[in-house]
């Protein structure tokens, strides 16, 4: 037991709990603007998996051709294909006023099936892509060196909670999550908000796939986001739909998820109980939660 709490003591460690509190901070706060305008985003697992597909394939397609710059046109494409996804939620959800957990469900086993038929009509296999010569670079001091959108969620943070409370459309963000009826007597263009949110919560997951393939193994792998859009889902939920809770919620997981790499080189625990260990705290912190602060509007579609 000593020995694990020294493990849990080094830098090794912390940058163990950075890198697995990044993928969740960026879905869950793109999580956060999609359900905070009224649209449920449970497509958040699958959008992750198709960033990093994009992200990947594009790295690795261009760079012959751009070297070093590919892996930031990979992270463009990886948030543009997020975005693009979500943006077919948002038209199933918002113009078509679908199910939004359906359209969410079509997403997620649509990133189930998709990559493994594009990676073997690109490179003949159907569980990894090929590793790119020039994933991200990494930027910092020893082995606390992180590609670049582990500073980019930080800053994301920052921005989210100054768009939501500071600014006109944040305002109309929470009025169409809210009351969309009197958002609309006032002028607001729900649809438009809900459309732009739903689209932006795309662009972030899709961030998160894009750190997980070229900014950390290199290539994209089957099953790359390992349910981590189910996890910011109920970091989401326990963080009350606000940034700073999501925030500290994703720290906890994330220290959840870290520890568990820890425990997997030790005998303490059963690799099964390990390896299940952040899913079943998950599950235990979102039952003694409380009473939710979910928008009074979520789920609902705008019929005015």
């Amino acid at each position: 037991m000593d020995g694990l709490f020294s493990q849990l003591l080094t830098t090794a460690f912390l940058a163990t709990l950075i890198r697995s509190v990044v993928p969740l901070l960026l879905t869950g706060l793109g999580g956060l603007f999609s359900e905070r305008s009224g649209v449920v985003n449970i497509a958040l697992d699958g959008l992750i998996i198709f960033g990093a597909l994009a992200g990947a394939v594009t790295t690795y397609t261009l760079d012959p051709v751009l070297g070093a710059a590919a892996p930031w046109v990979g992270w463009l494409a990886g948030a543009a294909v997020g975005g693009l996804i979500a943006w077919i939620h948002a038209v199933i959800s918002i113009k078509y006023r679908a199910d939004q957990v359906i359209s969410g469900t079509a997403i997620n086993l649509l990133a189930s099936g998709v990559p493994a038929v594009i990676l073997t009509a690109l490179y003949g296999t159907s569980t990894e892509s090929p590793k790119v010569a020039h994933p991200l670079p990494l930027w910092g001091v020893g082995e606390l060196r992180f590609s670049p959108p582990v500073y980019f969620s930080l800053l994301v943070v920052a921005v989210t909670w100054y768009v939501l409370y500071r600014t006109p459309f944040g305002l109309r963000l929470r009025a169409t999550g809210e009351h969309p009826g009197a958002a609309a007597s006032m002028g607001v263009n729900v649809r438009r908000i809900r459309y732009v949110s739903v689209i932006l919560s795309g662009v972030l997951a899709g961030t998160a796939g894009v750190f997980l393939s070229i900014g950390n193994l290199e290539s994209y792998v089957r099953n790359i986001s390992a349910g981590l859009g189910f996890i910011a889902l109920a970091a989401l939920i326990f963080g009350q739909w606000k940034p700073l809770g999501v925030l500290g919620a994703t720290v906890l997981f994330g220290f959840l998820q870290a520890v568990s790499i820890a425990l997997g080189g030790s005998d303490l625990l059963p690799p099964t109980l390990v390896s299940a260990l952040p899913y079943l705290i998950t599950i235990i912190a979102l039952i003694f939660t409380g009473r939710s602060a979910a928008p009074k509007a979520i789920g609902k579609p705008f019929d005015g």
